[in-house]
């Protein structure tokens, strides 16, 4: 949500940014039908004070004159139900308008209509070369009886899987050693909710919009009769749950920045991706992820410096498994709504022969907190809504393609990463046990 003021102050500057993030907003009919509402709620107020007001002195008035300002009462309240009626239609039409308004983006972000137009920043690490043909992830997970999505899609359709044996260990294992890099940085970690009302995905952004990617927890039907729906949606990352920990709460300066990650199940419907990415892990409709949720004082300088912390923390992990990557801006037609400056990094994927996205870093200012409702109280006692910031430190199983695949050897195991050998009880191989079946 923006701050309507600035939106009155500079119309033309949203209108820009909503023409550069691809939204089909005019700018200038939201703020007429803002003057209109406006109207008509002074309109409505006027009348409610005039009732009031009239209400309390028709006691105290002679029969004749208590017999006409009864009837004008009368014509006044029917005026009134229609004016509060057009209102309530007016508001929802407000409220799906001002919704749709965008954060406006950094100077400094590409202008572009799509992901062709994002710009790479830079990159770390050495690109593997093999002395032998390389299998992709999912022939290396077949052949070491790690992953099986057969099986997966047999029980619940396309885009699911099993991890099974070391491919599980191994998943586990890189989710629990991002955790405990979190963790020893300060950081506070969160188990949230699964599912979610539908207040908090508005307040993070991803209502209106998002709508087609979100599963719903909805009506469903037992073998005689219908259950009612719970009105409740699966998160597709714990951003939503953990942002919505401080809803509608003021935080004491001293407590900020608040560092927060969330582990969590996430899921997502991948509606309009039929056919892209379909081979593997790589987009699927459930994982797993470590997600840094941010929350710091209204201080565009700091926040950034709060995100150049939480990127770096997401490329330690990387640098910790040995798995090259780079750095891209993300331009305004790609990064969303509410973002005012987004960057991904792509790891290196040796079945692509290319980087592939793994992680995603975020700076909001204050739309989703506006949304939320969540305030600090700044030194001079006034109340201001807080920034926040979130990003991907670790999502698996996608980050399990670079590491199976950089890590296989010519008689076709893997070498587990050192850092993750300590979660999988010293191993330091994943072979094809001899005893397992097919």
């Amino acid at each position: 949500m923006i701050d309507l003021e600035l939106v009155r102050q500079d119309p033309d500057l949203y209108q820009t940014a909503c023409r550069n993030k691809n939204i089909p907003l005019d700018v200038k009919k939201f703020l007429k039908l803002d003057e209109e509402r406006r109207q008509l709620i002074a309109g409505v107020q006027k009348m409610q004070a005039e009732r009031n007001a009239v209400s309390k002195s028709i006691p105290k008035l002679k029969a004749e004159e208590k017999a006409k300002e009864v009837k004008r009462m009368k014509a006044l309240g029917e005026d009134l139900k229609k004016q509060e009626a057009a209102l309530v239609i007016l508001e929802k039409r407000w409220t799906w308008m001002q919704l749709q308004l965008p954060s406006l983006p950094l100077p400094s972000v590409p202008v572009g209509k799509d992901e062709t137009s994002n710009k790479e920043v830079r990159r770390e690490g050495k690109i593997p070369s093999f002395t032998f043909t390389p299998k992709d992830h999912v022939a290396l997970g077949e052949a070491l009886d790690i992953v099986d999505i057969p099986r997966g899609v047999k029980i619940s359709g396309a885009r699911s899987y099993f991890l099974k044996g070391d491919g599980a260990r191994l998943h586990l294992a890189v989710l629990r050693y991002t955790l405990d890099s979190l963790t020893s940085k300060g950081w506070t970690v969160f188990v949230p909710p699964l599912m979610v009302q539908p207040h908090y995905l508005m307040g993070t952004g991803f209502f209106p919009g998002s709508e087609e990617q979100i599963y719903t927890v909805g009506v469903r039907k037992a073998e005689e009769a219908p259950v009612e729906g719970d009105n409740l949606f699966l998160i597709g990352t714990s951003e939503v749950s953990v942002m919505g920990y401080h809803a509608d709460e003021v935080l004491p300066l001293e407590t900020l920045p608040r560092k927060y990650c969330g582990y969590s199940s996430c899921f997502r419907r991948e509606a309009g991706t039929y056919g892209k990415d379909t081979h593997g892990l790589y987009r699927i409709h459930q994982f797993e992820k470590v997600e840094q949720v941010v929350l710091c004082e209204a201080d565009q300088d700091k926040a950034l410096q709060l995100f150049e912390e939480i990127r770096t923390n997401a490329e330690d992990v990387l640098k910790a498994l040995g798995l090259p990557y780079r750095i891209i801006n993300v331009c305004t037609g790609d990064m969303g709504r509410g973002k005012v400056f987004m960057q991904d990094i792509e790891t290196w994927m040796p079945s692509r022969n290319s980087y592939g996205e793994t992680h995603s870093c975020s700076y909001l200012g204050d739309f989703q907190t506006r949304r939320l409702g969540i305030k600090y109280l700044d030194k001079d006692g006034t109340k201001k809504f807080c920034h926040s910031l979130n990003n991907t430190c670790i999502a698996s199983p996608r980050i399990l393609i670079p590491i199976l695949e950089m890590y296989q050897n010519k008689d076709g195991t893997v070498t587990v990463p050192e850092v993750l050998r300590l979660y999988m009880g010293g191993q330091s191989v994943i072979k094809r046990m001899k005893n397992e079946e097919l």
